[in-house]
């Protein structure tokens, strides 16, 4: 691993997240920082740093991390460097959730329910078709998740073509990510930490695990219960991150494998690197989403997909 590198990611995070709160449709100036530290700035931009843009940037780090690290988590347990926190339909599910609901007409944590109803469904599905019947084998997960985020893609297909017009903007923007309406962070705090404790006691087994299960297992490695406990991890990273701010893409997939082409392969740097890389990136996309054309505001997803997508052709062209 280069040395400069967990530098680099835990320099990004204050830069970062004092973006987040500088920019948006009201810049604020040097200035009116002084005034806002000395508490003599005015109500209003008060309100803005910290009533609304905080808590944001809150929201976008804590989503940022975790997908990220549910991406770490399944890269290595698929042996695939393209699996992504998506890949095993809960975000397909909780998509159906919620976009059923909105078609009810419901909103606020009544969403919430509904998606989280519909994750725990293909989880409870993906258990049961491809974990349950056979154990665990790398390519039964990841047919069993295709063809599940199939099922649920068809489902949404099917949601958006009878949705009342005035409905359908909300339900494509929260396809797309959108975390304006992110007012309650700390469940998805609470989920990063969760997911951390979970998964970084693991941090040795899953190196033995990247070389295969059968060699993990003779450095005595107790596969079944590595892969069911990193499983539940990154599912529940996954599952809260679609929870805040709807279907985000690129970030589960693009942090931990740049960070492996950086040379980070030890789990135990990889994980906690995953989780600052991936927060400081998304919020860094958010604010860009929010502050571009504003008044306007960008699917956040689409932002890093547009923008995220370039780099990691370009750095994959350039790595041996």
């Amino acid at each position: 691993m280069r040395s400069s590198v967990p530098l680099v990611v835990v320099l990004s995070v204050p830069l970062a997240l004092g973006a987040a709160l500088c920019f948006g449709s009201v810049p604020i100036a040097p200035a009116e920082w002084l005034r806002l530290l000395s508490g003599e700035a005015d109500a209003a931009v008060v309100e803005i740093v910290w009533g609304l843009r905080a808590p944001r940037a809150a929201a976008a780090f804590a989503c940022g991390g975790l997908l990220a690290l549910a991406g770490a988590l399944l890269q290595v347990l698929l042996r695939n460097p393209l699996a992504d926190p998506y890949i095993l339909g809960v975000s397909g599910g909780a998509s159906v959730g919620a976009l059923g609901a909105m078609l009810l007409g419901l909103s606020g944590w009544a969403v919430s329910g509904w998606a989280f109803a519909g994750a725990a469904a293909a989880a409870g599905a993906l258990l049961l078709f491809s974990l349950r019947l056979t154990g665990w084998q790398v390519h039964r997960v990841m047919l069993t998740g295709v063809a599940l985020a199939a099922g649920f893609a068809a489902i949404v297909a099917l949601i958006l073509s009878i949705a009342p017009a005035g409905r359908v903007h909300g339900m494509l923007f929260w396809l797309m990510g959108d975390l304006s309406g992110a007012t309650r962070v700390w469940p998805a705090w609470l989920a990063l930490f969760a997911a951390l404790a979970l998964a970084l006691p693991l941090a040795r087994r899953l190196d033995a695990l990247g070389l295969g299960t059968l060699k993990a297992a003779s450095l005595g490695v107790p596969v079944g219960r590595t892969q069911s406990l990193a499983f539940l991890a990154a599912t529940v990273a996954t599952v809260a991150a679609v929870l805040t701010a709807g279907a985000i893409g690129f970030v589960g997939l693009v942090v931990p494998h740049l960070l492996r082409l950086a040379g980070v392969d030890a789990h135990r740097a990889l994980l906690p690197l995953s989780v600052l890389a991936g927060g400081a990136l998304l919020t860094v996309a958010d604010t860009f989403a929010r502050s571009a054309a504003a008044p306007l505001e960008f699917p956040v997803g689409a932002v890093t997909a547009l923008v995220g997508v370039p780099v990691l052709l370009w750095l994959l062209a350039r790595t041996r």
